[in-house]
């Protein structure tokens, strides 16, 4: 009797614990008084936002090279002799025309002295030669003679001249000197160099680029680099392109020219350097982590009435964090950064943050 009891109590008790577990599970789910505003607020992804807007922007290609100076020279005497003065000091700054070094003339000016003599003689005889045959006193061919002597000893005396000045060294152009190699006394070959001339008023940056870049129009593009002595940036600008590509690397040379204020630069040291080859200050920029990738290409999210949308983007160069976006968005429009695995179409979103 009492078993027979239990097992009825079971057969009622178990149903009615099942359907009041399953009601509990159904008030929690949906509290009383919720309302269905609630519930559709509470659906809305929670996403950060970036409003799109232009940057600037510089393509830039990355090399290393080296300075050379404006100008270099070493400075040869034209002439041999006995060194008679030495008029500049090592490391010294020469303006052009500057006389450095002057060779014995004493034989050439001995002879120039003679020659202006015989000027000096000729130069009468022909002023009589001259009165004489417009008298008809003389023949032509007695003045042409007179005439032709007077003219060989001016081109003799030009020809003295020249040599005299070719035993004096002058500065070719204004630069810095060198080390000395010559000393006073010495006897002067003309194979001898004296000492260098560099003009670093100005410094050229010879570098090297892929062949890729063969094509593009570099002159004028500017230059920014750094050296090892410092690390202010210096700015250059190119003024030559090699005619070729080198055939063992692949790459082309580069020239740039640049100012030198105060001589901080000097010829043969080591640059890091930029080539700026294009620069934009309207450039759309967007957030790396907002772009996702696709089999046929690139999309961003943007948001429209609160709701996200997915639009085809074209991308082009990469900075550190952001990338540029070529074609599909205009300045203005908002897209999602964050938030973007849980998104589809059409759902609503709630910015949290906006940049």
């Amino acid at each position: 009797m009492k078993n027979r009891y239990v097992k009825n109590l079971l057969k009622i008790g178990i149903p009615v614990l099942l359907i009041g577990g399953l009601i509990a599970v159904k008030l929690m789910d949906s509290p009383v008084g919720e309302s269905k505003k609630d519930i559709k607020k509470g659906t809305q992804i929670p996403v950060n936002a970036f409003i799109v807007k232009p940057f600037r922007l510089s393509s830039d290609i990355q090399a290393v090279g080296t300075l050379l100076p404006n100008e270099e020279v070493d400075l040869v005497a034209e002439t041999t002799g006995k060194i008679v003065g030495i008029y500049f000091k090592e490391g010294q700054h020469v303006e052009k025309g500057a006389l450095l070094l002057k060779v014995d003339d004493s034989d050439l000016q001995a002879q120039l002295k003679r020659a202006l003599f015989q000027q000096k003689l000729l130069s009468e005889k022909l002023e009589r030669q001259r009165i004489l045959f417009e008298k008809d006193a003389v023949s032509r061919e007695e003045f042409d003679q007179v005439q032709t002597d007077y003219n060989l000893i001016e081109a003799d005396i030009s020809l003295l001249k020249v040599k005299i000045d070719k035993t004096e060294l002058r500065a070719p152009f204004a630069g810095v000197l060198g080390f000395r190699n010559v000393s006073l006394g010495a006897y002067l070959q003309p194979s001898t160099i004296v000492t260098r001339l560099v003009d670093d008023g100005l410094l050229k940056v010879e570098f090297s680029v892929p062949e890729k870049y063969a094509g593009k129009a570099l002159v004028g593009a500017m230059v920014q680099f750094t050296t090892e002595s410092s690390d202010k940036k210096f700015n250059a600008s190119v003024y030559a392109v090699d005619s070729k590509v080198d055939s063992d690397t692949r790459t082309i040379s580069i020239r740039a020219r640049c100012e030198n204020p105060g001589r901080l630069l000097a010829p043969g040291m080591f640059a890091r350097l930029n080539l700026i080859t294009r620069v934009s200050n309207h450039s759309l920029l967007v957030p790396t982590q907002s772009v996702v990738p696709e089999m046929e290409g690139k999309k961003v999210w943007m948001l429209r009435n609160g709701k996200a949308h997915s639009t085809v983007i074209e991308t082009g160069q990469r900075t550190e964090n952001k990338i540029e976006v070529i074609s599909g968005l205009s300045v203005g429009d908002t897209i999602l950064v964050t938030g973007l695995m849980q998104v589809k179409e059409g759902a609503a979103v709630k910015p949290e943050t906006v940049e």
